[in-house]
């Protein structure tokens, strides 16, 4: 069972992100993965750990992801997983980077391709959290890194 939120429900949290919350996506462990990538922040305590199984295309076939610790990284990394499946690596790197720009700049109305990523956007109101929100991306982005080191 998922933590109880660290903050009040009001303002941080919408329906949205609750719901990642209490009923994360894509949590099954992939034992044979080709790319993993595990964040620790140990400011808080969070952890995000992301894993990816590539078809013979180079596409996503298969995603698992875990977070321990606040309700926005555990909602940020199911939200996350859920636009993976399908995608090639360079175009997951594109979707991270569409939403660490739309984290630190704001949704620029054009970011359709971020699904319930936006909800997320209500933690800009709070830039202490932000880090939560972005550590899966940054595990995820770490695993790809060592994925192509190993595959060079």
């Amino acid at each position: 069972m998922p933590q109880l939120p660290d903050v009040p429900l009001d303002g941080l949290y919408g329906d949205l992100v609750m719901e990642h919350f209490r009923s994360p996506r894509n949590s099954a462990l992939i034992n044979d993965a080709d790319v993993e990538g595990e964040e620790f922040n140990p400011f808080c305590g969070d952890r995000a750990i992301l894993q990816l199984k590539l078809d013979g295309q180079g596409n996503v076939s298969g995603v698992s992801a875990r977070a321990e610790g606040c309700s926005i990284i555990q909602a940020a990394t199911s939200m996350l997983s859920g636009l993976l499946n399908g995608k090639s690596l360079p175009e997951v790197e594109e979707l991270g980077e569409r939403f660490r720009d739309a984290m630190k700049n704001g949704a620029d109305g054009d970011e359709a391709a971020l699904g319930d990523l936006l909800a997320l956007q209500v933690v800009r109101q709070y830039p202490v959290r932000i880090k939560c929100a972005l550590l899966p991306l940054t595990a995820l982005e770490e695993g790809i890194k060592d994925y192509r080191k190993k595959s060079n």
